[in-house]
């Protein structure tokens, strides 16, 4: 669900973006690879409910993205899903760690 499409829905939402050039995953594919990806996040439940990915080879990151948004998968939890290296699914990682951790799993110790 895109965000426009999230206020539409009385949704409040937050997207978080992330460029996809330049770590290893995306590094080892091709030279110079370009690509951006962006989750958009129900705040009030911290859950997934979009996402959109631009690029090469992201056909399994749309697949990883729809399960988690119609599995209602909070952020917290996809925290513990630890992405293979180096592959294309590091955005996943990259784009939890520009948000930073926020509600319960900002409380518990590491």
């Amino acid at each position: 669900m895109a965000p426009q499409a999230s206020a539409a829905a009385g949704l409040d939402v937050e997207a978080i973006e992330h460029d996809m050039a330049g770590f290893a995953g995306t590094s080892l594919l091709r030279d110079g690879y370009v690509g951006h990806a962006k989750l958009v996040v129900d705040r009030a439940t911290d859950t997934l409910v979009g996402a959109t990915f631009v690029g090469a080879d992201i056909a399994e990151l749309v697949h990883a993205a729809t399960v988690a948004v119609v599995g209602g998968v909070t952020l917290d939890t996809l925290w513990h899903v630890v992405p293979s290296y180096p592959t294309v699914s590091e955005i996943l990682l990259k784009l939890l760690e520009a948000r930073g951790r926020v509600g319960a799993a900002a409380a518990r110790p590491r």
